[in-house]
């Protein structure tokens, strides 16, 4: 059986390119623009079929097992490619698990370094992280309303896609955060900074 060792991150400043001639492509583009067109459609593409065909498949109905299915399918290709396409090209991020020769489980978060950081695309990165962030909201608001309305039949899988794309989305957070940084910390430094924020101009105003 693996045991999960320490969280490590990997520091090597060298940026490695998925696709080489899309890299090359984005250097030449603007910054604003969005570099990858096909990347940033099927980062969205998959978890939204997914959850339209959730919402068809329980208020128009039809097969239950063919719905199942699907959507399972649509949940497994939308994992896939955020974790290991979407996320590396669109925001220079990137986190999988290793084995090492002792047999243990280690968790690895990369971040682009250098150059390769300055030219990523501010679109990119905001469709990157709306779609990460909201889809996992409804799968979540989805659980709650399958309990509300006692169609329990649709609970293992609403509960799929809050597994799914949650480890996406915390995988993800931990490479912009740093590997090794507790979320935790990074949450109460944040909202730290907001009441200092909200304080100091009413200390002024005084």
């Amino acid at each position: 059986m693996l045991e999960c060792g320490p969280e490590i991150k990997d520091t090597n400043d060298e940026d490695v390119s998925l696709f080489d001639a899309e890299e090359d492509a984005g250097k030449r583009s603007k910054k604003t623009g969005i570099k990858h067109p096909v990347a940033s459609f099927f980062h969205l593409f998959f978890r939204v079929c997914a959850i339209i065909a959730y919402l068809l498949c329980e208020f128009v109905g039809g097969s239950f097992i063919a719905c199942m299915v699907t959507i399972i399918l649509l949940l497994s290709c939308d994992f896939w490619t955020v974790k290991n396409i979407t996320g590396r090209l669109m925001v220079g991020l990137r986190w999988w698990n290793q084995v090492d020769d002792d047999g243990r489980s280690h968790w690895v978060y990369e971040s682009r370094k250098g150059t390769g950081k300055q030219q990523m695309s501010d679109s990119e990165s905001r469709i990157f992280w709306l779609g990460l962030i909201i889809c996992p909201i409804l799968w979540v608001i989805f659980v709650f309303s399958t309990l509300f309305s006692l169609k329990i039949k649709w609970l293992p899988l609403v509960i799929m896609g809050v597994v799914l794309q949650g480890a996406n989305l915390y995988g993800y957070v931990k490479c912009k955060v740093g590997g090794k940084t507790s979320l935790k910390n990074v949450a109460t430094n944040y909202f730290g900074r907001q009441f200092l924020k909200q304080a100091l101009p009413k200390e002024e105003e005084s």
